[in-house]
């Protein structure tokens, strides 16, 4: 064999116990950011002249906020990271990459389009993730449905 068709080779995709341990990795740095952005709601809630011991109403259009600002957070955590090295903190040490089906850096738009598939497939009980198990290229549902994957380096 030439050493050229080797380099063409793709890598295997990342297998899903390696996928949720980097997620479960990943949950520290987001939980972090969730707690500074509901310290800052909470400040800004007492500011407004409620009561200092007095929390967010469930359900009400701040609590609602509240959630989307996480989301959105996480969000920025996860696509500037997969833009700056395609690499999150929590894929580093399980060796895993994200690129597009034909190796290349996915655009911004693609990165977000992924993301909300992701949290999306984590909202359904993680069927999106189980997908893997069944695919021949071992991908999950929003890998397929954007475009990217995850490769083992």
């Amino acid at each position: 064999m030439s050493t050229p068709a080797l380099a063409q080779t793709p890598r295997p995709s990342a297998l899903l116990l390696r996928r949720l341990a980097a997620l479960f990795y990943d949950l520290w740095p987001v939980l972090a950011l969730w707690m500074l952005v509901s310290a800052l709601f909470t400040v800004g809630y007492a500011l407004a002249g409620h009561a200092s011991r007095e929390n967010i109403h469930p359900f009400s259009a701040l609590q609602w906020l509240l959630w989307l600002s996480c989301w959105l957070i996480a969000g920025l955590y996860a696509t500037e990271s997969w833009k700056r090295g395609g690499q999150t903190l929590g894929m580093r040490p399980w060796r895993l990459r994200l690129q597009t089906m034909d190796g290349q850096s996915p655009s911004r738009a693609l990165l977000w389009k992924r993301y909300a598939l992701g949290s999306l497939s984590l909202l359904l009980a993680g069927l999106g993730f189980f997908w893997a198990l069944v695919d021949r290229e071992r991908l999950t549902l929003h890998d397929r449905l954007s475009g990217t994957r995850l490769q083992k380096l």
